[in-house]
């Protein structure tokens, strides 16, 4: 390892074990963990990055053109803590010849059981039934009380065709025998093949479908994909459920929505402003909001330090790590 490759910056706590591998792939290196509870400011992300051959970031940290700049020419590899890389400017890595990797694949079981969870507790009014209780409203059974929407045999509508939307796709047609229909800039023969399924435009899409789950990248093709001609195209009784990335939805169009009652519920782990909220979403009616959890599993956190660790170590070492971002 060379005299440059002495420091690591870690943007956020991150599971022991990653710490553990980059000290043993990286014999001598010192590790520089922000410990705060909340991202480092652009300023602060520059100053402690400065000398670091290697930061490990998070969706958090805006990387950007003037980041790369200020800690050019020693970084030499932004290993990613996350699938999604909109916070990373990769025409200016590509000119500050930094290498920028992502966690792939690790964290598809994660997200996609947080994205069949938001449809069921959209559907059975969870989040509602819980507050009754909770609140001792709950006076005993009755025939018409609390009612919900069955899911079994619904359609489910499939917004990006990457490896988590296949999963709910996969969850949804096996467990719950839905229709699968789905929108993707190219075909998918396999999902039509194993699961039936349809590609469809996306109004056509929108039209059709009881639930819509989000799982394409924030592009500026898809950011507002989900706007208010979109949400006016979705069926009365359709709940919009989105993992993927907040701004994909206009959420203050989600809200004249979900108030007017045109969508009959809507299922978010993601928001456009995060961690703010737009103002009245809080109280939304038939609303399930989370706080970013898709992968929050000690399964896939850990999985996903291992990838980070290991793209790292491979570029100190020489390597090209296996999960370079290579999509631009």
């Amino acid at each position: 390892m060379s005299s440059t490759a002495t420091r690591v910056l870690v943007t956020r706590a991150v599971p022991d074990d990653t710490l553990e591998l980059l000290r043993v792939g990286l014999p001598g290196v010192e590790i520089d963990v922000n410990r705060k509870s909340r991202p480092l400011t652009p300023r602060e992300l520059i100053e402690r990055g400065r000398g670091c051959p290697a930061i490990l970031c998070t969706l958090a940290d805006r990387m950007d053109c003037e980041v790369f700049a200020a800690l050019a020419p020693d970084l030499k590899v932004a290993a990613q803590f996350a699938v999604g890389f909109n916070n990373i400017d990769l025409d200016a890595a590509a000119a500050h010849k930094v290498v920028v990797t992502n966690t792939p694949g690790v964290l598809t079981e994660a997200t996609a059981e947080v994205a069949v969870g938001l449809i069921l507790a959209c559907a059975r009014r969870v989040v509602e039934g819980d507050a009754i209780t909770r609140a001792g409203r709950f006076e005993g059974w009755a025939p018409m009380f609390h009612l919900g929407a069955s899911v079994h045999g619904k359609t489910v509508g499939i917004v990006g065709a990457g490896r988590i939307g296949r999963r709910v796709a996969e969850i949804m047609h096996d467990g719950f025998r839905c229709e699968i229909v789905y929108t993707s800039r190219s075909e998918h023969a396999d999902w039509e093949r194993v699961l039936s399924a349809r590609r469809l435009p996306l109004r056509r899409l929108l039209e059709i479908s009881d639930f819509v789950s989000v799982h394409c990248p924030l592009t500026p093709q898809t950011r507002h994909l989900i706007d208010a001609t979109a949400l006016s195209r979705m069926q009365p009784t359709a709940c919009l459920i989105n993992t993927a990335r907040g701004p994909v939805v206009d959420e203050a169009a989600l809200l004249d929505a979900l108030y007017s009652g045109r969508i009959g519920g809507a299922g978010l782990d993601v928001y456009e402003r995060e961690p703010d909220l737009t103002p009245g979403l809080a109280q939304a009616p038939n609303t399930v909001l989370l706080p970013h959890v898709g992968s929050a599993t000690r399964e896939a956190r850990d999985a996903m330090g291992r990838l980070c660790a290991g793209a790292i170590i491979d570029v100190m070492r020489g390597r090209t790590p296996p999960n370079v971002v290579t999509d631009r």
